[in-house]
């Protein structure tokens, strides 16, 4: 359990308590918000196990859980029937009673939390889809079911279901680095993908009869042990994902005959599952410069007509994973190419996938799995497992160790048979194959908790799936990581702070995924810069990699590895729903005082002329005044105006001048120009403020202040600007680099917005013509039925 000193400072500080970043410091006097308060004060308390510095501690630990499981397919019944030995390896200092297991199938049984909790929104509509998925649940015959669980010697042990939870009690309690083997056997239905919000299951093509399977959250799994949490005990309620322990894998899958199954891990024994030439094309496609057809599409036709009964059993293999998963059907292609790592290891790059993905699949899937490897392998350390699989099915997105599962397909004119795709599936399927590849490195094997901070995994690997999309092609659409591209949702109300536990977030896209990568994005480009960012991120990874790391461990290391204090950034991005929008609110040019009158008398006249005329002043001027009728009333004023300058003011100037000393003569001759610009902070995230200033000759300059210039006063803030030349006109954030959620008071001088203005034809609105409609189904009927029959086709 997370202890309740931090529960519950985060709590206060989430609930915008005043001064929540530290319930021992309390403002009594001016209204006062400190964005760069640190936050250590409301982190967890560092110690052996984490350090402060945000790397693992030297007594840090972690469970390991090794599995041996053989599972069959029954292909007729759609189900899963098999065993799993479990070795479960206590490495805390603490002894264990009993072991919590997940049972994520649970979720789909009818008394499931997640089918109770699920609600409406009360406006007497449900789409087909939800009904549907409701009815299917209602059936009961989906969830775990349990044949036996026993120990090493056989002995059956008491075990306890609690929702997607399972705790087996243990006969014997299990000492620190203790270890315990127990069997579990058990069965479940597969779910249908479309039915459900399935993260697996199977979908069924009408028109040849097969199914695609996507196997996944198929086995009882140990649940997390942790220093920073204990056991991790959450439900899985649909939406937020696993947290994991590593182990070895031993998995035999039995499947019919002709079905082709791709896995997590290596296949074992190819000589007696794969034909020669299968087997001689894949060592082929270990030195490609392009994808290799393993199984072709004609080899594959041939097998959607097969349907053999009889079956076989294929054996894979996974050291150091955190989760199991794979697919199995007769309809797939399989096409695969080597890559060479940049720590010099070959890695089988693989794509599994229908001829109803041809040919989009044969062209992107196995290429962006490779460019992805490429891009991690750079900015986050080389992939370290030996295959990385793409499979194509139902499930539009999701990632487990070695193998995704991803959706977009090309469609097929009903009429002409013609198979095409637009631009936006083909830069979907790159997207989402960039996105999948790379949770290889979060959460696969930088472990987080996904259950909790789904930030963590999404948010990073968004971020990084934005690099590798912008390094695919030239202005590659990315739908997330660029700070334009958030500013709509940064000003909505449908928003939590990114420090959010998963089941609780709003608009979990952009709360999740968007928000974070952009954050992660901006910190790169504009606060830290490219090299300091790169190092930091690289080295958090390095630190954490195959452990399981916390968000204080990554804000820590951040600010560790770069040198950089970034409280202030975390506080404002992750701890709060403000949003950027800094504003001009004035700006006055000035230039220095000579105290020269012969110099600042007729600066003040040219000031003076340059005024308006008054409306007074101009219709008087045809009229005559009283010293025109007697001159005698003028004098040397009239004669002399208030900018006259007098040897009395050319005295008093030099005579001042003399009592100067050097450095202020020098000052006091200074041509710079100075512009004051007022700043105001109306959306409360502080951030850098960066300036165009463009000059009187047509030439400009950027400005950077860092974010610090409001460490006083978060709310406004004045800068003097020194310049050779005098401002003409300024632009804050001119690049759009900070999302900024408000351009429109970013220009001084102000500038208009422009846009379109759309004409249209207003439309009569008229009432239902039950006549007319009538005739129409009538004539329909008689055409159909062929004798004046009832009509027909009216439906």
């Amino acid at each position: 359990m997370r202890t309740l000193a931090t529960l519950l400072s985060m709590s206060l500080l989430l609930a915008g308590a005043p001064d929540a970043t530290a319930q021992a410091v309390r403002q009594t006097k001016v209204p006062w918000d400190d964005k760069f308060r640190q936050l250590d004060e409301i982190w967890p308390t560092a110690n052996t196990y984490r350090t402060a510095s945000g790397a693992p501690g030297h007594d840090y630990w972690q469970q390991r859980a090794d599995y041996v499981i053989k599972i069959a397919l029954d292909e007729k019944d759609r189900e899963l029937t098999g065993s799993a030995a479990i070795t479960y390896t206590n490495n805390s200092p603490d002894t264990l009673r009993y072991v919590w297991l997940n049972m994520d199938q649970n979720r789909f049984s009818e008394d499931s939390k997640y089918v109770a909790q699920r609600n409406s929104d009360g406006d007497a509509k449900e789409s087909y889809g939800t009904l549907r998925a409701g009815y299917g649940h209602r059936d009961g015959k989906y969830g775990f079911k349990v044949k036996s669980i026993v120990d090493g010697s056989g002995n059956d042990l008491s075990y306890t279901i609690v929702d997607t939870l399972m705790r087996i009690d243990l006969p014997v309690s299990l000492p620190s680095s203790g270890q315990t083997t127990f069997t579990v056997s058990w069965s479940h239905k597969i779910v249908e993908s479309e039915v459900y919000f399935s993260r697996g299951g199977y979908e069924h093509f009408e028109d040849d009869g097969n199914d695609i399977f996507q196997i996944s959250q198929w086995y009882p799994r140990p649940a997390v042990y942790s220093d920073d949490g204990g056991w991790h005990q959450q439900s899985f309620m649909g939406r937020s994902e696993f947290t994991l322990q590593f182990g070895d894998f031993d998995v035999e899958i039995t499947v019919p005959d002709d079905h082709i199954v791709a896995s997590t891990g290596v296949l074992q024994n190819p000589d007696t599952i794969l034909t020669d030439e299968q087997r001689a094309r894949l060592k082929q496609a270990e030195t490609a410069k392009a994808p290799v057809m393993i199984v072709n599409q004609q080899e594959a036709l041939r097998n959607e007509k097969s349907k053999s009964r009889r079956s076989k059993t294929w054996h894979f293999k996974a050291e150091n994973v955190r989760d199991f998963a794979w697919a199995s059907s007769r309809k797939f292609q399989w096409d695969a190419q080597g890559y060479q790592t940049r720590d010099d290891r070959l890695v089988m790059a693989m794509s599994y996938y229908p001829k109803e993905a041809s040919p989009l699949w044969d062209l992107y899937s196995t290429a962006a799995q490779i460019h992805s490897m490429d891009v991690f392998g750079d900015k986050v350390f080389p992939y370290p497992y030996p295959v990385m699989s793409s499979v194509n099915g139902q499930v539009g997105g999701m990632e487990y160790p070695m193998l995704a599962f991803n959706g977009p397909r090309p469609v097929k004119d009903k009429k002409t048979d013609e198979i095409t795709y637009s631009r936006a599936t083909k830069n979907a399927l790159i997207a989402v194959v960039i996105h999948e590849a790379g949770h290889n490195w979060f959460p696969m094997i930088v472990n987080s908790d996904e259950r909790h901070w789904t930030w963590m995994d999404e948010g990073l690997n968004t971020y990084l799936q934005f690099l590798a999309e912008q390094l695919w092609e030239d202005e590659f659409p990315s739908r997330r990581g660029e700070p334009r591209d958030i500013v709509n949702f940064m000003k909505s109300q449908n928003q939590v702070p990114i420090m959010t536990d998963g089941e609780s977030l709003k608009n979990t896209g952009a709360n999740a995924y968007a928000k974070p990568a952009t954050a992660l994005n901006i910190l790169r480009e504009t606060i830290l810069g490219r090299d300091l960012f790169d190092f930091a991120f690289a080295e958090y990874a390095r630190r954490w990699k195959f452990k399981h790391p916390t968000p204080f461990d990554f804000f820590r290391t951040m600010e560790d590895a770069s040198g950089v204090d970034l409280d202030w950034f975390w506080h404002g991005w992750f701890y709060t729903t403000d949003h950027v929008d800094i504003s001009i609110e004035n700006v006055i040019h000035y230039q220095i005082d000579t105290k020269d009158p012969d110099v600042e008398m007729p600066w003040k006249r040219e000031r003076y002329e340059g005024e308006p005329l008054s409306l007074t002043r101009e219709r008087n001027e045809d009229i005559d005044k009283k010293v025109d009728d007697n001159p005698r009333l003028l004098d040397l004023y009239n004669q002399k105006d208030r900018f006259t300058v007098t040897n009395a003011d050319r005295n008093k100037y030099n005579s001042s001048v003399k009592k100067l000393k050097e450095w202020e003569s020098e000052l006091l001759e200074n041509e710079d120009h100075f512009t004051m610009v007022d700043f105001k902070n109306n959306g409360g995230l502080v951030m850098p403020v960066i300036l165009e200033l463009t000059y009187d000759n047509g030439k400009s300059e950027i400005v950077r202040i860092p974010a610090e210039v409001w460490r006083h006063n978060p709310k406004k803030f004045s800068k003097l600007l020194i310049t050779d030349r005098k401002v003409a006109s300024i632009t804050l954030d001119p690049r759009w680099e900070t999302a900024d959620t408000d351009l429109s008071n970013n220009y001084w001088p102000s500038r208009g917005a422009e846009s379109r203005l759309e004409l249209f034809k207003r439309e009569r609105r008229r009432g239902r013509n039950l006549m007319k409609d009538m005739s129409v189904e009538l004539k329909t009927g008689d055409e159909d039925n062929g004798e004046g029959g009832r009509p027909g086709g009216a439906e």
